[in-house]
């Protein structure tokens, strides 16, 4: 059982960082993939703490950084949709070529 969780997580982990490469050019996209990330490595952190019948204190410190990381990047998109106008990676001034 452990194997197919670990197996299944590392597929998921590929195709997100697929996905989080292929759709660079939304901000929005990006976090999402991030966020999808974040949530395949707390499934793989959870089984493999509950395989080694451990504590899961680690969890609930892991899962306050994922929502940090989910806030600072919903407000950075926030204000760049009000400055910029939309989301896109291109429209900022220091990535113009």
């Amino acid at each position: 059982m452990m194997n197919f969780v670990f197996y299944f997580n590392s597929f998921c982990m590929l195709f997100i960082m697929l996905s989080y490469v292929l759709n660079r050019k939304y901000i929005l996209m990006m976090l999402i993939s991030l966020e999808f990330m974040s949530l395949i490595l707390f499934l793989l952190i959870y089984f493999s703490l509950f395989n080694l019948n451990l504590e899961g204190y680690f969890l609930m410190i892991f899962l306050t950084f994922c929502v940090c990381e989910g806030v600072i990047g919903l407000s950075l998109l926030v204000g760049m949709i009000r400055s910029h106008g939309n989301d896109l990676i291109y429209s900022l001034s220091f990535l113009k070529c």
